[in-house]
């Protein structure tokens, strides 16, 4: 009988450290519950000791780096220049806005290293600019989930705009659209892994990504390609070795036909070298898979808000972006 009990206590154990699984992968947006949440990936801080990050990425100036940019859109390739913009920062919890002052009573700061992710590109005669801003917990430990992702788009036709705001165990969304099928629309999405976040766990913690099956909400930017409702997808996700002192990660959404790559360096601080996604691009009988490229160009770290001089647009040239 005590060797019974013993068993029974050992099954729990194993049972309540294994990650939860979803058997609905069909896409269908469902509830999650908190216990199933831990399972998403690990929550934990950043892969190299604080002193370390800290000497990085606390020291008042932001990570800009371009990339060269070949997009599809339209079932043709465009060229045109992408830019991520890493800069740590303190973030209010309950409002979730960066605060004027962190260290005034009744603040909440949170760390998060934000990401500002623009591309720009041509199509045509007329040019898209598109943003996503993500805002990623450094300290995982006590705020393990993304708190917010922000991202517009602006092209001829008119402009987008959409939000994800975590809110207890699910992510309110409200997007604000021109176009009549999409619209003004607020729903509440499942707690589970963002893909948007995923630019900010690699540069965090590579490590703490899961791997296999996964539920995940897709990129926002590709939603706006793709004209598709957002919404808890199935996806397979891998590491792979890309090359001398670089690894990547990759998504593939079968429900979706589409593969994503990112290429990072493998060592802290884990910079992101460039990326593929393959989709189907275009509407109609202009549609096809076509595969979106961007290679890293140039990178410096700086202070860019304290550089809005006419003299300071030398920066950009460094950057290659005149």
């Amino acid at each position: 009988m005590k060797a019974f009990a013993c068993l029974v206590v050992t099954l729990l154990l194993i049972s309540a450290c294994r990650p939860a699984e979803e058997a609905d992968v069909s896409g269908t947006v469902m509830r999650t519950s908190a216990a199933q949440a831990p399972g998403v990936f690990p929550a934990r801080g950043p892969a190299v000791p604080d002193s370390v990050f800290g000497k990085y990425w606390y020291r008042g100036q932001a990570e800009l780096t371009s990339y060269t940019l070949e997009q599809a859109r339209y079932g043709e390739m465009r060229r045109g220049r992408a830019v991520l913009i890493y800069v740590t920062e303190d973030l209010s919890k309950a409002k979730q806005v960066k605060l004027d002052d962190p260290q005034r009573p009744g603040a909440d700061p949170v760390k998060v290293l934000k990401l500002n992710f623009t591309k720009k590109f041509t199509t045509g005669i007329y040019p898209y600019s598109m943003m996503s801003s993500i805002f990623t917990p450094v300290y995982g430990g006590a705020d393990p989930y993304t708190l917010k992702v922000s991202t517009s788009s602006q092209e001829w036709c008119g402009h987008t705009y959409l939000q994800l705001n975590l809110r207890g165990d699910a992510y309110r969304m409200e997007q604000h659209s021109y176009f009549e099928g999409e619209g003004d629309r607020t729903m509440d999405l499942d707690r589970v892994l963002l893909e948007d976040e995923v630019w900010n766990r690699i540069r965090l913690d590579p490590g703490s990504l899961p791997t296999g099956e996964v539920r995940i909400i897709p990129g926002t930017l590709y939603q706006r390609f793709a004209h598709r409702p957002l919404q808890v997808e199935a996806a397979r996700a891998r590491f792979d070795a890309a090359g001398d002192g670089e690894r990547a990660y990759t998504l593939y959404y079968p429900g979706l036909d589409r593969t994503l790559t990112i290429r990072f360096k493998a060592t802290f601080p884990f910079e992101i070298l460039g990326w593929e996604e393959t989709a189907r691009s275009g509407f109609g009988d202009r549609a096809r898979r076509l595969t979106t490229r961007a290679t890293r160009d140039r990178s410096l770290m700086l202070d860019y808000w304290n550089h809005n001089h006419n003299a300071d647009a030398a920066f950009r040239a460094e950057l290659n972006l005149e």
